[in-house]
Formats: structure tokens, C-alpha cells, sequence
């Protein structure tokens, strides 16, 4: 049965390992998706650092996992030692004299409240995922109304733009109307004043 339990806890290690290096690739990649970001034409660069940004807050919050994955169970394996060695401790009677072993004692105490500062943490963290996916909604509810906004004002503003331009196009043909009856009443009048 312990080796069984060693090839069990060396197979978490290695699984643990294969998720670090996972989530260090991914974190090189991001590294160079804003980089090429950067190089994005102007209209399409909000969007792509937005999604960016969006993929480095879940990878943090991946590692964030693994790290209190890893912690729950480093304190696990330390209790189930610890659980052995007092299994495994012989008790004999006491000697002539009475001893009290208060340094055991201490370490027991030492090691619950370890364990208690551990659950502390992980409601802790759990807490903050919680209430970062709450600014999440929040934040995207608010993207999406920009982008609605955006996306009407550029509605109403190509609207504008072809009336300017037909209004452009009307114009042109007004001004060489004009200038063909300007030069017609001139040759008129240049031609019955003489």
C-alpha cells in the first residue's frame, strides 16, 4: 500500500509539474500576442489588448489554483505524516518520574493552527475569485455598452458622410451650372453692348 501511495503522490507531482509549465508557456505566449498587439491597426488594437488582458486575468487565476491546490496538499501529506509517526509511536509507562511532553503538545498546536491559517487562506482566495469575477461582469457590461455606443455613433456618422458627399456632388454641378450661365450672360452682354 506505501508504494502505491509514493507512485500516486509522484504521479500529482508530475501532473503539477505539466500544468506549471503549461501555464509558464501560456504566460510566454501572451508576452508575445501584446507585443504583436502593439502592431494591430489602431481600430483593432482595444479589442485584441482587451482579449489579451482577459487571457492573462484567467491564466492568473489558473496558477492561483495550483498554488492553493499544491499548498492543500503539501498540508495533507504533512498531516498523514505526522498521523504515522503517532501511529507509529510506541507508549510505555512512565519512569520514576513524571515527564510532560509539552514540546509534542506544542507542535500539535503549532500544526492545527497551520492548518487552520490554511483554510483561511483558501476561503481568502476563493473570496477574491468570487468578487473578481463580479468587476468581470461589470467591466464587460460596460465594454459592451461602448462598443454599442461606438458602433451607432459610426452608423449615424457614415449617414453623415454620404450626405456630405452627395451634397458635394450637388455642389460641383451648381458651381459649373453658374459658371456656364455667367459666361453666357457676359458673352451676351459683351456681344449686344458693342
Amino acid at each position: 500500500m506505501g508504494r502505491l501511495e509514493t507512485s500516486d503522490k509522484q504521479s500529482v507531482h508530475l501532473v503539477e509539474n505539466e500544468i506549471q509549465a503549461r501555464i509558464d508557456s501560456i504566460f510566454s505566449n501572451l508576452e508575445r500576442l501584446e507585443i504583436f498587439c502593439n502592431k494591430e491597426p489602431p481600430n483593432k488594437r482595444q479589442n485584441a489588448k482587451l482579449r489579451v488582458d482577459q487571457l492573462k486575468y484567467d491564466i492568473q487565476h489558473l496558477q492561483t489554483a495550483l498554488r492553493n491546490f499544491q499548498h492543500r496538499r503539501y498540508t495533507r501529506e504533512q498531516q498523514e505524516r505526522q498521523r504515522e509517526e503517532l501511529l507509529a509511536r510506541t507508549f510505555t509507562t512512565n519512569d520514576s518520574d513524571t515527564t510532560i511532553p509539552i514540546d509534542e503538545t506544542l507542535q500539535f498546536n503549532e500544526s492545527l493552527q497551520n492548518a487552520h491559517r490554511g483554510m483561511d487562506d483558501l476561503i481568502g482566495s476563493g473570496t477574491s475569485i468570487l468578487q473578481g469575477l463580479r468587476d468581470q461582469k461589470v467591466t464587460l457590461k460596460g465594454t459592451q455598452r461602448k462598443i454599442l455606443d461606438v458602433a451607432n455613433m459610426l452608423g449615424l456618422s457614415n449617414t453623415v458622410m454620404r450626405l456630405i458627399e452627395k451634397r458635394a456632388f450637388q455642389d460641383k454641378y451648381f458651381m459649373l451650372g453658374g459658371m456656364v450661365v455667367t459666361c453666357v450672360i457676359m458673352f451676351l452682354v459683351v456681344q449686344y453692348l458693342t
